[in-house]
C-alpha cells in the first residue's frame, strides 16, 4: 500500500509497504480523507513541537471500517467512523481525573506515532467513533472543532458575552461558530483580510478587527469600554498571544488554544489587577467529538475546505499551502 512519510523538515516522500495487521482490540480502517492542520504544516516546516522524523503525518480522518472485533460501540466492519486521533494510558493522574486529552503518556497519531497519510491504518477500536451519517467532508473536519469545542468548554462561555477570537484559520473559525452556538457574540481578530471576510461573511461573526496597534481601541469601542470576558488565541503567534491581555476585561478569562515554543512575557502588574483566568486547551475529548458531530450541521464544511487534491499530487502542492495568501483555509486530501 502506498503513503506519505514526512522524512525531515521539507521533504515528503511517496512510498509503498505492506498493509498493517490488526491485533485484538484494534481496528483496521481503509483511510478515504485526510484533512491538513497546522500541525502537519508546522511539522513540515520544523518548527513543530513534541515532535521527531520521519513520521507519517495526519490526524483529521475520514474512515471506514475494513476490520473489528466486538466493541463496546457497536461498530461493525462496513461503518464510517471519525478517528479520535489521541491514544491516552487511562492510568496516569489526569486519565484518573477525566482529562484524558492531556495525559502524561500522550501519544498523537501523525506526532507521537505513524498518521493517516496511507491507504491503511490499524488504531485502537476504543477512538473511534460511529459517522455513519457524516460525509467526508465532514469526517475530516471533526477533530479541528473537537479541538474548538473543548476550548470553548474550558472557558465556560455563557449567552450574551461578547469574546475575542485572534486567528482566523481553521482553529480559530472552529471556536468562534462553536462560541456563537453558546450564545456568545464574536470579535474576529487577524492580519489576513481574506480570512476576516470569511468569518464575517461565512461564519456570521458580528465585528472584525485587524490585528495591530489600533486593536485594543476598536474592540473598547465595539464593547462600550467594557472589552471581552473571554479572549481565545488561536495563533500560536508570539505577537498576538502576548497582545491578547490587552483584549480582555476585568475578571475575564484568557484562553491559550495555539501553541507556541518560545518565551512568552506578559507584566503581572496588568494581567493581576484584571484577577485574570490564564486557561491552556490542548486537544479534545470524547464529549467534545460527540457534542461536534451532534450540531456539524450548523457549520458551513464545503466553504471551509478550501482545496482538495489526490494524494499523488499533495507533494507536489503542499509548499503554496504554507501561505495564506493563496487563500487556503482548510486542505483535504483524498486517499480513496
Amino acid at each position: 500500500m502506498k503513503y506519505i512519510v514526512c522524512e525531515k523538515p521539507g521533504q515528503f516522500l511517496l512510498k509503498e509497504k505492506e498493509p498493517p495487521v490488526r491485533k485484538e482490540n484494534e481496528a483496521l480502517l481503509q483511510i478515504n480523507k485526510v484533512g491538513i492542520c497546522g500541525t502537519d504544516l508546522h511539522a513540515y516546516a520544523g518548527n513543530q513541537a513534541f515532535f521527531t522524523y520521519p513520521r507519517i503525518l495526519g490526524h483529521e480522518l475520514a474512515s471506514e471500517v475494513l476490520e473489528i472485533g466486538e466493541n463496546p460501540r457497536g461498530i461493525k466492519t462496513g461503518d464510517k467512523v471519525v478517528v479520535m486521533p489521541y491514544i491516552s494510558c487511562g492510568e496516569c493522574i489526569a486519565c484518573r481525573n477525566g482529562k484524558s486529552n492531556c495525559c502524561t503518556n500522550i501519544s498523537v497519531l501523525g506526532v507521537h506515532e505513524d498518521g493517516g497519510m496511507q491507504e491503511q491504518i490499524v488504531v485502537p477500536s476504543n477512538i473511534l467513533l460511529p459517522a455513519n451519517n457524516l460525509s467526508d467532508n465532514e469526517m475530516t473536519i471533526v477533530e479541528p472543532l473537537a479541538i474548538g469545542a473543548h476550548a470553548v468548554r474550558r472557558a465556560n462561555i455563557k449567552q450574551g458575552e461578547t469574546v475575542a477570537v485572534v486567528g482566523c484559520g481553521p482553529i480559530g473559525i472552529g471556536i468562534m461558530k462553536l462560541a456563537q452556538i453558546a450564545g456568545a457574540k464574536i470579535i474576529a481578530i487577524d492580519t489576513n483580510e481574506r480570512r476576516l471576510a470569511y468569518a464575517k461573511e461565512k461564519i456570521g461573526v458580528e465585528y472584525i478587527v485587524k490585528a495591530g496597534a489600533d486593536a485594543t481601541n476598536k474592540i473598547l469601542e465595539i464593547t462600550n469600554g467594557d472589552l471581552c470576558t473571554a479572549v481565545f488565541d488561536a495563533s500560536g503567534n508570539k505577537h498576538a498571544l502576548e497582545a491578547c491581555p490587552d483584549y480582555m476585561s476585568h475578571g475575564g478569562r484568557f484562553v491559550l488554544v495555539g501553541l507556541s515554543k518560545g518565551v512568552l512575557t506578559y507584566t503581572h502588574s496588568k494581567i493581576h489587577a484584571k484577577e485574570t483566568t490564564l486557561l491552556c486547551s490542548r486537544n479534545a475529548t470524547t464529549d467534545d467529538f460527540e457534542y461536534v458531530i451532534s450540531v456539524l450541521n450548523q457549520f458551513p464544511t464545503e466553504s471551509f475546505i478550501t482545496h482538495n487534491v489526490p494524494f499523488t499530487e499533495m507533494i507536489e502542492d503542499f509548499d503554496s499551502w504554507l501561505d495564506a495568501k493563496t487563500g487556503v483555509l482548510k486542505v483535504t486530501v483524498d486517499f480513496k
